[in-house]
């Protein structure tokens, strides 16, 4: 697609308990994607304050989405692990691209007009409006290419693309004086490119895995009901609870996926089956189709704690030693560092700033 060097760049915010969701939309796609591209894999804290501001704990869950990160086997020396506060350079691109974006592009993520819901629109920050832009910056300051995102992040990293062109072409002149574009072409139009058009790398296993008391929502950290979900740092005992009373309904599991349709808790609990096996949906039910709940859910407590146990006992291990957690997050955002500071010196350049 163009001259841009390949890397993959992805974050977690370090708020509430990861969980399976997390761990099956996200952090197992991270760790599979390293054996075969460059990556940077960030704990995003600035994020983290458009959900809340006050955290009393917030040094414990960035230590804990990096323990999660190298529990599950991303490797931080191959690699770069980091938390987004160590790197300034993310602030100062997104101020830059919060002059590039308009109002009227913010106003329209959905994920904005999901969390203000009914409420007046002037009540919430002016972070959360501008929370795309800082993940632009978040992922351009490296101009990765690539960003494995679930679908409710797509709409997000397609104004990153909007972002990217027009400051592209807003500084074309300037790009190509500078010496530091690329030629891409976007469609059929050729574009002298100081950012690259990222992808999105969707596809995977159990990108949206949903709640366990409703299969109609998505897994999340900040509902309620703890039995909603799966904690990454849930022991045996308390993952065969949670799949027990996980909510089903009377029926037979089907033979076939058609046969999952408007039935949206059996379809998540397949899902969730599917993608720990690593098998398809009508693998997991060429097997179990016929079966009650009954049959099932033993078989997949059976498979999720043989799958999680390792992880969490490791999650655990690194949590008792928050001193290692400390390094590998202070080494990676001196590498980041370096980085985006050639991006920024190379964006001030184009801009006109006086350095």
């Amino acid at each position: 697609m163009s001259e841009f060097k390949p890397l993959v760049f992805s974050g977690v915010q370090p708020t509430g308990n990861l969980h399976l969701g997390n761990y099956l939309g996200a952090i197992k796609k991270f760790v599979a994607l390293q054996d075969s591209n460059d990556c940077i894999y960030c704990v995003v804290d600035l994020h983290a304050l458009t959900a809340q501001l006050v955290h009393q704990d917030m040094k414990s869950q960035i230590r804990s989405i990096t323990a999660a990160f190298l529990a599950s086997g991303i490797d931080p020396q191959k690699h770069i692990v980091f938390n987004q506060s160590a790197v300034p350079q993310h602030a100062e691109l997104a101020w830059i691209f919060n002059c590039v974006a308009r109002i009227g592009w913010m106003e329209r993520m959905t994920q904005f007009k999901d969390k203000t819901g009914s409420k007046n629109a002037e009540q919430v920050s002016l972070g959360l409006l501008a929370y795309p832009s800082l993940m632009a910056a978040d992922i351009l300051v490296y101009r990765a290419t690539h960003v494995p995102v679930g679908d409710d992040q797509k709409q997000h990293l397609e104004l990153a693309r909007d972002i990217a062109m027009k400051f592209n072409l807003d500084f074309a002149d300037l790009i190509r004086a500078n010496g530091t574009g690329v030629d891409i072409k976007v469609g059929d139009e050729p574009v002298h490119a100081y950012f690259p058009m990222v992808e999105p790398l969707i596809d995977g296993p159990a990108p949206r895995v949903m709640s366990l008391k409703d299969g109609t929502k998505k897994m999340s950290k900040s509902d309620a009901s703890d039995l909603s979900r799966i904690n990454l740092m849930d022991d045996a005992e308390t993952i065969a609870k949670k799949i027990r009373k996980a909510k089903t309904d009377p029926d037979a599991l089907p033979s076939e996926v058609a046969g999952l349709a408007g039935r949206p808790e059996a379809d998540n609990l397949i899902g969730i089956f599917a993608a720990l096996a690593e098998k398809t949906k009508a693998e997991v039910l060429s097997e179990f189709g016929g079966q009650q709940f009954s049959v099932f859910k033993p078989a997949l407590i059976e498979l999720a704690v043989d799958k999680l146990a390792p992880v969490n006992g490791e999650m655990r291990r690194l949590m008792d030693d928050p001193g290692h957690i400390d390094d590998v997050l202070r080494d990676g955002g001196a590498r980041a560092r370096v980085l985006a500071e050639k991006t920024m010196n190379e964006v001030r350049d184009i801009i006109g700033f006086v350095k």
